[in-house]
C-alpha cells in the first residue's frame, strides 16, 4: 500500500512539473532558452522532445497544423522519437510558436 502512495506522489510531481513546463513554454523567451538548451545537448532526440513540448504549450500539434497548413500527422511524424523534420517544417512550427531559426557565431 505504501509503495502505491509513493508512486502516486511521484506521478503527481511529474504531472505538476509537466504542467508548469508547458505553462512556462508559452513565453517565447522561455521557449527559446529551452530549445537552445536542447540544441546545446547535441542530440537530435533532445531537440525533438523540446519541440513537442513547445508545440504542446501553443495548443498542441493540431493547433500548430492549422496555423502552418501542414497536416497533424506529418507534424507528429516529423517530431516523433525517430523524426527528421525538414528545415521548412522546423521553421514553420517555430513561426507558429512565435520563434524563428537563427545562427550565431560559436
Amino acid at each position: 500500500m505504501r509503495k502505491k502512495a509513493i508512486d502516486r506522489a511521484a506521478d503527481t510531481g511529474a504531472d505538476d512539473y509537466a504542467s508548469q513546463l508547458i505553462e512556462d513554454l508559452k513565453d517565447p523567451v522561455e521557449a527559446a532558452a529551452y530549445l537552445e538548451a536542447a540544441l546545446e545537448e547535441g542530440e537530435r532526440e533532445a531537440l525533438l522532445v523540446a519541440m513537442r513540448h513547445v508545440a504542446a504549450a501553443h495548443g498542441g500539434m493540431a493547433a500548430i497544423a492549422q496555423q502552418t497548413g501542414l497536416s497533424r500527422e506529418s507534424l507528429y511524424r516529423a517530431f516523433s522519437k525517430h523524426g527528421n523534420p525538414t528545415v521548412a517544417t522546423l521553421s514553420s512550427v517555430l513561426a507558429a510558436t512565435g520563434l524563428r531559426l537563427s545562427v550565431q557565431p560559436a
